[in-house]
């Protein structure tokens, strides 16, 4: 699968890539950012970043400091957006957390979304081939912030055999009971709830999918948006009476905010290095 550069720049032992390529998933082209060390010919693994809401191809790539901790390694991060863009949808661009920047990473079953709203197979398909063919990487692992801890969460659950280890900052771990999510799977998906528990973690788990790796998620105590919102105990829970290992760290009075992602992204891509590299 081609891509073509948009720009791109000199950073630490590598190059930061700005990029975009069309996409079978969406029907639409999409953009996204990466982090290749030097030399570029020994890559042979990749860390997918999933972007929460508002975000698009470059926030994260700009403002996390990853590629210091990805220097001298093997391991690529890719970016992608969080949606299609510029289809003039009714309704896709009325508001924050839904359609534009909000695609949440499922695939649409509801017009007028259902054509091009298929983020979860651009990911898993797409994405990946990209990274296949393109890159020539094999090995992948998955992370993400809040819609896309939710996005990342999913993906390596539902993809255990293609995903070697998850982890997420701050996810939205059980979307069936949360505003936002309510509001993007009723508007995705339609308002049979039993379609929801697909795009779920909390759901997922306590269905029989678990990963044969520990999930790693950081959690800011100070986050404004975790009781209502995040609900990350009943992930803990689920999670307690499954065979699936989450390993939670709860940061006393960090917030939301990719302050806290960049506080602590360097033991993230350690935690994905360790399987990645073994």
């Amino acid at each position: 699968m081609s891509f073509k550069t948009l720009k791109e720049h000199l950073h630490f032992s590598g190059r930061t890539l700005f990029a975009e390529h069309e996409s079978s998933a969406t029907k639409t082209t999409m953009k996204f950012s990466c982090f290749l060390p030097a030399p570029i010919e020994q890559i042979d693994s990749a860390i997918i970043w999933l972007s929460g809401l508002t975000c698009n191809e470059e926030n994260f790539i700009t403002k996390a400091g990853a590629q210091r901790a990805l220097s001298n390694t093997k391991t690529m991060i890719i970016c992608p957006d969080t949606s299609p863009r510029g289809l003039n949808l009714e309704g896709e661009d009325e508001s924050y957390d839904f359609g534009t920047g909000a695609g949440f990473y499922l695939n649409a079953t509801k017009a007028p979304y259902d054509s091009n709203y298929n983020m979860y197979d651009y990911i898993q398909k797409d994405l990946v081939s990209l990274l296949n063919e393109s890159f020539g990487v094999d090995k992948i692992s998955i992370s993400g912030h809040s819609m896309g801890g939710h996005g990342a969460l999913i993906l390596g659950l539902r993809n255990p055999e293609l995903f070697q280890s998850i982890s997420a900052f701050s996810p939205i771990v059980n979307p069936i009971k949360a505003p936002w999510g309510q509001k993007a799977f009723n508007g995705y998906l339609g308002d049979d709830s039993n379609s929801w528990k697909n795009y779920d973690a909390t759901e997922l788990i306590t269905s029989g999918n678990t990963h044969p790796r520990p999930i790693l998620i950081e959690q800011g105590l100070g986050d404004e948006f975790l009781e209502k919102e995040l609900l990350t105990q009943n992930i803990m829970s689920a999670a307690k009476d499954s065979d699936q290992e989450i390993m939670l760290n709860e940061r006393e009075g960090f917030d939301h905010s990719y302050y806290f992602i960049s506080t602590f992204i360097e033991d993230h891509i350690k935690y994905h290095l360790s399987y990645l590299q073994a």
